[in-house]
């Protein structure tokens, strides 16, 4: 992935996601933070949800979407997740994430023509998210 210079808009977009985890960080409850920009330019933001079942456990990138939805803004155009440190980690910085295989499953599903934010060894880059999941499987209609 070649590295980019972002946007006006996207380092606002990392901002809002920055800033969600920032204020909403909380050990073993909230390490990821997203935000998700409509083709509208109304940003949405979120925490993951961390619970003691894994299994229950909701990414941040699937509220961000949900929130999106749930006020009829469906066309998602572009998505970053951050993640906090913990308190015993030395680096303190935010810093961008890929988003989990499952994730990646659903956004290919609820925006299947988004972006995705992703780290690079350089920098960060902007990919489609069918680059992040190639070759997913679609139900015939």
């Amino acid at each position: 992935m070649k590295p980019y210079e972002p946007t006006t808009e996207d380092r606002t977009l990392i901002a809002a996601a920055r800033d969600t985890i920032t204020r909403l960080y909380a050990e073993n409850r909230h390490h990821i933070g997203a935000a998700v920009r409509t083709r509208t330019g109304r940003v949405y933001t979120a925490v993951h949800l961390d619970t003691y079942v894994g299994r229950a456990s909701v990414c941040a990138e699937a509220v961000a979407i949900g929130k999106a939805l749930a006020e009829g803004d469906r066309d998602i155009e572009c998505i970053v997740s951050v993640r906090h440190p913990r308190p015993r980690e030395a680096n303190r910085d935010i810093q961008i994430v890929s988003p989990c295989g499952i994730c990646r499953e659903m956004l290919a599903d609820f925006a299947r023509g988004c972006t995705v934010i992703v780290p690079t060894e350089d920098g960060v880059a902007r990919v489609p998210v069918a680059d992040l999941l190639p070759n997913k499987y679609l139900r015939k209609t």
